[in-house]
């Protein structure tokens, strides 16, 4: 059985680089025979997280469904765009959200392996905010981050007419990070 991958761009922006960068690696996996699912979060919109909110009326549906597919996927691919040299806070009210509901005592962020990636229009690709991302997922969350990771920068210019990577160099750097993806998510049981 193919591993699952679930890919999710921290954007939703019209014409946002990470969702581009979402899109391509989410051909990569194909291509390598996993069974991918590309997750837009403008389909799982989520108030602001609020403790008091939380305790008048529980994780939002959206969060809930969200965390219910997490926890059948094997694999998951995050981009991110760099706010302020930290992650989108699209993506960390999702991530905030997803990780409050324990009463079944599973985390969607345990027991599967996560890679994670950036695109940015500057130079350095999104680096610091991928750092912060990193330290989120493992220190926070308890994820499972392999080592590789993809920080895209000039991203406005990085694709070619078919929304493929022009620089060889990325290129071998994304398919690195599929094919490792790819194969840690092999080993999961769910």
């Amino acid at each position: 059985m193919p591993p699952r991958i679930m890919v999710i761009s921290g954007s939703k922006r019209s014409g946002s680089q990470n969702m581009k960068l979402a899109a391509l690696a989410s051909s990569y996996f194909s291509r390598l025979g996993a069974d991918v699912s590309l997750i837009n979060l403008s389909d799982f919109p989520m108030p602001i997280y609020d403790g008091d909110l939380e305790m008048e009326k529980g994780v939002p549906e959206h969060a809930l469904k969200l965390r219910a597919f997490m926890l059948q996927q094997q694999g998951v691919f995050i981009t991110s765009p760099e706010y302020n040299a930290s992650i989108s806070p699209l993506l960390k009210n999702t991530l905030d959200w997803m990780s409050r509901e324990k009463s079944d005592g599973r985390s969607p962020f345990q027991n599967r392996v996560f890679a994670l990636g950036a695109a940015s229009p500057g130079g350095l690709g999104g680096i610091r905010g991928l750092m912060h991302l990193r330290n989120l997922m493992e220190v926070g969350l308890g994820a499972t981050v392999i080592p590789e990771m993809i920080a895209l920068g000039n991203a406005g210019s990085a694709y070619d007419e078919d929304g493929n990577l022009q620089d060889d160099a990325l290129k071998t750097r994304l398919q690195a990070l599929a094919k490792r993806l790819v194969r840690e998510a092999g080993f999961i049981e769910l």
